[in-house]
């Protein structure tokens, strides 16, 4: 599984930790994950496990995951 690092102000994170609470989330992690989720189900992508791999390499190499 990738991780990915975000940066976010104060203002924004209290926000967002106050709406997953709110919505009966677990962690402020399990509600992006939902929102990002939903987001790109609007979309019809498909990737296969080759294209996976590709991407992660290319966010490693960017340093956008670890």
């Amino acid at each position: 599984m990738a991780k990915l690092t975000l940066e976010l102000d104060d203002v924004t994170m209290a926000k967002l930790l106050k709406v997953a609470e709110e919505s009966g989330y677990s962690s402020v992690e399990e509600f992006l994950k939902f929102l990002i989720e939903e987001a790109i189900s609007a979309y019809d992508v498909n990737v296969d496990e080759k294209e996976v791999e590709e991407i992660k390499e290319r966010l490693r190499k960017l340093g956008y995951v670890e």
